[in-house]
């Protein structure tokens, strides 16, 4: 009984080592490595050392335990000689593959990343192999190795002894110093593709006598991402949850993932800007098992797929990727826009940070999904602009407030120019005084920052003195006006002190001295009384203009909330302009 319960016990195998390679035969999805040591081998070429990189599971260290039996093979007979088809019978053979050979030693470099762990090989390496032809030196993961073990084994690494190989491994090639890499032969594992690994899955699982679906095995390639260790434990754990017979909804709930069919439905509604769908079909999906962030993903990786397709359509023949779900795929390729699949990426990208990091995965998904249909059915730029060439033009909008603005155009205004260089430059201090022509000049010079009424009304409000402010807006009709001399009728209700006032506040302002006069005739209508009448004519003059018009109708809720006449601009412009003058002339500068 017992030895039956021990038999029992130690007869299993997971398949990730069961099926193992154990010749360059048995590799699948590295035909270029292959081929070119089997030439290496055959010309009597084999490298000191070694250094195979890749993402995980795609055969690095299988590889270095082929090479290494290869190189000690000495095949049944006892007479062979190196070889890239080890017998697998030799004792050098049986003992590399069962991971005891004394003279092929394995270090895992993440473990042992010191100096003194490379001393102890260097130390080593000038002793003959006990029993093989070569002394061979496995390190895993490589790039874990301290800067100065590295500079420890370079030495040794570039005249090793001539029966010394070493075979280096790693995930991480860029953090292997270049002095390394020098002195190795390179070889790059790829991923494998999935028609290669749908056939390795195939023929695993029909050498264990499982029933397992063509689709489900789809599921597993696509969730090992070309690592075929990655597959077989996948395949390994579904065979178990199958229990004989495994189907892809079997393996769709192992891997936590929503059905194929069921994102595409998801994606399609959010598409289309239908948020109550989507948002009830998430739900549907989480209530069934499915987890959020691997809806995103999902989500994301059809959002990268129809892309794809879109820009080469052969990408639609993936052997992992359903007829159905083909046929659907290239006809969200057909329709979608780019940039509407580029801001869904960008947004899903954004949003599976969120998930992963919310307190409650399934409302931040929730509210990536809200955000993705809301933005979903806007027009691109492209579109937007051929509607608004296109559109007819609209009734005209009463005005409100907040939204878009319509710049320049047709209309006609007074217009507010924006602040402007406030202050003015007084006086240089000078020895001896300055030339009253000079002084003139420089005067001039400060008070044409303000040519115009409006420009002294913005000095006004950029000094926030609110109560001049509305006095002048309210009480002053301007009569006359030039850069430093202003003449105004007051209204019935103006401040009797308003002239006084307003010229010491401007001389404060601008160092220079303004004459405000009061008279009888002449005035203007106040700012206020202007203001509104001036703005209703340019919102009306505005709402008129066809593009304005298209404007409104394709986002009603918009309004015009500001208006920049060419004139307003104008004056602006020259206002920088002298100041840019005033900046670069100074009349006291000695020659």
């Amino acid at each position: 009984m017992s030895d039956q319960g021990e038999q029992t016990g130690t007869a299993y195998q997971v398949l990730a080592r069961k099926y193992r390679p154990e010749t360059f035969a048995d590799l699948v999805g590295q035909d270029a490595m292959v081929r070119t040591l089997k030439n290496a081998f055959a010309a009597d070429r084999i490298a000191q050392a070694f250094i195979m990189t890749g993402i995980r599971g795609t055969g690095k260290t299988t590889t270095a335990r082929i090479i290494a039996k290869g190189m000690n093979c000495i095949g049944p007979d006892g007479q062979g000689g190196p070889t890239t088809d080890p017998c697998g019978q030799c004792e050098h053979c049986v003992a590399i593959m069962e991971g005891r050979h004394v003279d092929v030693m394995e270090m895992d470099a993440a473990s042992r990343t010191g100096v003194g762990d490379i001393r102890e090989i260097i130390d080593s390496v000038d002793y003959r192999a006990a029993s093989a032809r070569y002394k061979i030196y496995i390190i895993d993961e490589v790039h874990m190795l301290s800067t100065n073990a590295f500079n420890a084994l370079l030495k040794t690494l570039e005249e090793p002894p001539a029966h010394v190989k070493f075979i280096f491994a790693t995930t991480e090639i860029r953090k292997v110093p270049v002095t390394v890499l020098s002195r190795c032969q390179r070889f790059d594992l790829r991923r494998i593709e999935p028609e290669v690994m749908l056939t390795l899955l195939r023929r695993i699982a029909d050498a264990e006598g499982a029933d397992i679906a063509d689709d489900a095995l789809a599921l597993i390639t696509r969730a090992a991402e070309g690592s075929a260790r990655d597959a077989t434990s996948l395949l390994d754990q579904a065979i178990s949850h199958g229990a004989g017979e495994t189907t892809a909804d079997q393996v769709r709930a192992m891997l936590g993932l929503a059905d194929r069919g069921r994102v595409l439905d998801l994606f399609d509604m959010i598409m289309r800007g239908d948020a109550a769908g989507a948002l009830s079909e998430l739900g549907a999906q989480y209530a069934d098992g499915a987890d959020p962030l691997a809806v995103l993903r999902d989500l994301a990786e059809i959002t990268h797929w129809i892309s794809v397709v879109k820009i080469t359509p052969e990408a639609a023949e993936d052997p992992t990727v359903g007829p159905d779900e083909r046929a659907r795929g290239q006809a969200m390729a057909d329709a979608l826009p780019m940039r509407v699949l580029s801001r869904t990426w960008q947004m899903l990208l954004k949003a599976l940070e969120e998930v992963a990091s919310a307190p409650n995965a399934m409302m931040s998904a929730e509210m990536a999904v809200i955000r993705l249909t809301h933005v979903a059915d806007l027009p691109t730029p492209e579109d937007l602009v051929r509607r608004l060439k296109d559109a007819p033009p609209a009734a005209p909008v009463s005005p409100g407030g907040g939204g878009a603005a319509a710049n320049g155009g047709q209309a006609q205004a007074t217009g507010t120019p924006a602040p402007t260089h406030q202050g003015g430059s007084g006086p240089h201090a000078s020895g001896g005084g300055a030339p009253v022509a000079a002084l003139a000049q420089q005067t001039d010079q400060a008070l044409a920052h303000y040519p115009s009424f409006d420009h002294v009304v913005e000095l006004i409000r950029a000094h926030r003195d609110a109560k001049l402010l509305i006095d002048v807006e309210t009480c002053l009709r301007l009569a006359n006006y030039r850069p430093g001399r202003i003449e105004f009728v007051p209204t019935d209700r103006a401040p009797q002190d308003l002239a006084a006032r307003l010229g010491g506040a401007l001389q404060r302002w601008t160092g220079n001295r303004w004459a405000v006069t009061v008279v009888n005739d002449g005035g203007a209508e106040t700012i206020a009384e202007t203001r509104d009448a001036t703005r209703l004519a340019l919102e009306k003059q505005a709402q008129a203009h066809p593009m304005v018009q298209a404007v409104l109708a394709q986002f009603p809720a918009a309004r015009i909330t500001a208006i920049r006449t060419p004139e307003a601009q104008q004056a602006q412009a020259q206002t920088e302009a002298l100041a840019e003058v005033e900046d670069e002339w100074d009349p006291f500068e000695e020659d």
